[in-house]
């Protein structure tokens, strides 16, 4: 699993510029947050996750909390790394892939578009 869980932050760390902030980074556990205070449905939060990783039994968690808010950004994702959605926002990656790699760096392409139209920029 740490052979994915290296592969999948090295392409979340490349998101970690400005107010998107590397929250935490210990191993098998690895945090981007949106680093200003935002308000959602008319409450005021000091951060925002953006993705996380988390290496779990079996598989490493891509955790990508764009989704959860917009749910309208599932049809920006690959149908291949949507079959790995096994909750509101928790992917289950499972095998070392490329492709698949490629697929969650374009998921967070969409994310970071998505929080900077709410005006959370970097």
């Amino acid at each position: 699993m740490a052979d994915i869980f290296n592969a999948i932050k090295k392409i979340l760390s490349g998101f970690a510029k400005g107010n998107f902030v590397v929250k935490s980074d210990r191993p098998g556990c690895f945090e981007v947050y949106y680093n200003r205070e935002v308000e959602i449905m008319d409450r005021i939060h000091p951060e925002l996750c953006f993705a996380s990783l988390l290496i779990q039994k079996g598989y490493v968690g891509f955790y990508y909390f764009p989704v959860y808010m917009n749910t309208a950004l599932k049809q920006k994702i690959a149908p291949e790394l949507l079959k790995c959605l096994k909750g509101k926002t928790c992917f289950h990656i499972v095998k070392n892939d490329p492709k698949l790699f490629s697929q969650i760096h374009d998921a967070l392409n969409a994310g970071r578009d998505f929080y900077s139209s709410r005006g959370w920029k970097q």
